[in-house]
């Protein structure tokens, strides 16, 4: 994992899995339906860094996960879970959000 400044906000989730794509990924950036940190998002190139907390609507559900770390790559399923903790409220802890995605 790297540890530096930070990432783009676009990088990460595509990164972390919670995209299947990396356009997927702008798009939610800018859809102004994102909030990084309580802040809407209205640009793919915000920095997120390691404790931020990040949300948005999936479905019927709104997503929220706190970063735990920052990636070089895109990795298997099981090595992007270790990027966030799953913060949505009525979910158990664990492996975030297993049941709301799929591994892409």
């Amino acid at each position: 994992m790297v540890h530096g400044q930070g990432l783009r906000l676009d990088k990460w989730l595509w990164f972390a899995r919670l995209t299947k794509t990396r356009s997927d990924a702008q798009r939610l950036c800018e859809s102004r339906h994102l909030r990084l940190d309580g802040r809407v998002v209205d640009r793919p190139s915000a920095l997120v860094r390691a404790g931020s907390v990040v949300s948005f609507p999936r479905h019927d559900d709104v997503v929220v996960v706190r970063v735990l770390g920052l990636a070089d790559r895109r990795g298997p399923f099981v090595e992007a879970c270790q990027l966030y903790a799953d913060l949505t409220r009525g979910r158990d802890t664990g492996p975030a959000l297993t049941d709301a995605l799929v591994p892409v």
